[in-house]
């Protein structure tokens, strides 16, 4: 069947977001019936997913999504910045974590086969936002907080995202916090949590480091000098330590003490962390493709 209407053809791209000539393609192997059209499509589009879901997608989005005494990130990847901007991506990027919020999904696996608006769960609608798009797109990772204090959430860029929750304090204080856990990445909240083994490491650095007159110096004397070096180092490890971003002159512990705020829980992701990106010579590809190498 050859003669397939411009109308119908764009009432399938407008129902399915995919391209003009896959959809003039579906209407055509399936007698302009387009129903049966728009299930050959959804095949069809998760056959190219599963084909493409090998290749590595660090680039992406991280999104948040906050209400109710609850918030969630969210890191839905892709494979270059650029499709980061385009709007199908963007709106299930944000789709899907408020999807993630309401549905109450504590882990990846259990939002991906959550039920997603459009039909589907969501692993199914990323697959077929494959056919649309024509890259890898997954639902990587997921943080959740509920509490009854305050939560503080930032997303930096679209690329880092951060949730604290607070006991106590304010909202304004909660954000300016997640703005300094974004900018410094502290790798502990507090002193009592960085590990002995961390500890013993820089003091065996430390002790490496001093001059032999200062090794010469009594036992006492020489354990203060450590301790001073130890104790600077932890608190540049620690969120409750460091100078706090918006206010230099005083740790982010001086502006919790100041509104009798503690920290309860601090999620922070940051797009493809972890992920290992492949280095492409994009000159050497292009002379490989005209046969020039």
């Amino acid at each position: 069947m050859s003669n397939i209407s411009a109308q119908l053809v764009k009432e399938l791209r407008e129902r399915s977001g995919a391209g003009m000539m896959e959809c003039k393609k579906a209407l055509v192997e399936n007698n302009g019936d387009i129903d049966v059209a728009m299930e050959w499509l959804r095949k069809s589009g998760l056959a190219k997913a599963d084909k493409k879901a090998g290749r590595i997608a660090a680039e992406g989005r991280i999104v948040a999504a906050q209400g109710g005494g609850k918030a969630v990130l969210v890191e839905v990847n892709c494979e270059t910045d650029f499709v980061t901007k385009n709007p199908d991506f963007v709106k299930f990027s944000d789709t899907v974590a408020d999807v993630a919020l309401k549905s109450g999904a504590t882990d990846i696996e259990a939002l991906k086969t959550t039920a997603y608006p459009a039909g589907g769960n969501i692993e199914e609608a990323a697959k077929a936002l494959v056919a649309t798009i024509g890259e890898n797109i997954q639902v990587r990772r997921m943080a959740r907080v509920e509490t009854d204090g305050v939560i503080g959430s930032y997303i930096h860029g679209g690329r880092i995202g951060v949730l604290v929750a607070l006991k106590g304090g304010s909202e304004e204080l909660a954000k300016g916090i997640a703005m300094h856990v974004a900018a410094m990445n502290p790798q502990y909240v507090k002193a009592e949590e960085v590990p002995a083994d961390f500890i013993a490491k820089e003091k065996d650095i430390a002790l490496s480091q001093m001059s032999d007159k200062d090794k010469a110096k009594p036992a006492d004397i020489l354990d203060k000098i450590i301790s001073g070096k130890i104790n600077k180092i932890v608190s540049e490890v620690t969120l409750l330590g460091q100078a706090y971003v918006l206010d230099t002159n005083v740790t982010v512990g001086d502006a919790l003490k100041k509104e009798g705020a503690d920290v309860v829980s601090v999620s922070r992701l940051a797009v493809g962390e972890g992920i290992e990106k492949v280095e492409e010579d994009f000159h050497a590809e292009v002379m490989k493709q005209a046969g020039l190498a």
